[in-house]
């Protein structure tokens, strides 16, 4: 079922709040907003990550989790994740006049990444990211997959994810980050020539 549609001229904005026995995390988004981020995971190179994803989609983005992170980072980064695809689901409404599909391609010194997303309202992902390190700082480089899966299980999106190259994993992570922010930036567009139509022959996203 889809949320209501946004009224014309309000901004798309959502806050979710996801309490559980392993974390308790507020997702606050604005997806028309100028890329300001309030960030606090526990997890500092996360917190970068997320950072990239508002700087760089231009969503204003304000995430409070407290995880149980003397386990390990994996429900604070993954339930991140479906909190922020519940959010982003929540804020997009019917989905009348985006542009629904976005790419991007983003190099980081040796590393290059390109993402592509569809607003299809149909979870699927493919992601192939060869990290060179299996951690980078304090962050287990495997839970870049849990948070996009969670975020793609939530936001009813299709989502590549293909490091095509890179050496480094600090480098690697963050080209396919910034790569999804703008694709997200892209695909949430308002289209001047699609005003109230939904992108889709079936009438229904």
């Amino acid at each position: 079922m889809n949320p209501s549609p946004t009224v014309a001229g309000e901004s798309r904005s959502a806050e979710i709040t996801r309490n559980t026995a392993e974390t308790r995390i507020t997702v606050r988004v604005n997806l028309d907003g100028s890329g300001k981020a309030n960030l606090r995971t526990g997890i500092g190179f996360f917190d970068h990550m997320l950072d990239q994803i508002a700087r760089h989609g231009m969503i204003d983005l304000d995430v409070q989790a407290d995880g149980d992170l003397h386990i390990d980072g994996h429900h604070t980064v993954e339930d991140v994740g479906i909190a922020f695809g519940q959010a982003v689901y929540k804020a997009v409404g019917d989905k009348k006049g985006i542009r629904r599909y976005g790419h991007a391609y983003v190099p980081l010194d040796e590393a290059l990444s390109r993402v592509v997303i569809d607003f299809s309202g149909r979870p699927g992902m493919v992601m192939n990211v060869p990290f060179k390190s299996g951690m980078i700082g304090t962050f287990d480089s495997q839970l870049a997959h849990e948070f996009f899966q969670g975020f793609v299980n939530h936001a009813f999106v299709t989502l590549h994810i293909d490091n095509l190259r890179g050496e480094n994993a600090h480098h690697q992570a963050e080209t396919v980050f910034k790569a999804f922010a703008r694709a997200l930036r892209a695909a949430l567009e308002i289209d001047p020539r699609s005003i109230g139509t939904i992108p889709s022959t079936k009438g229904l996203l």
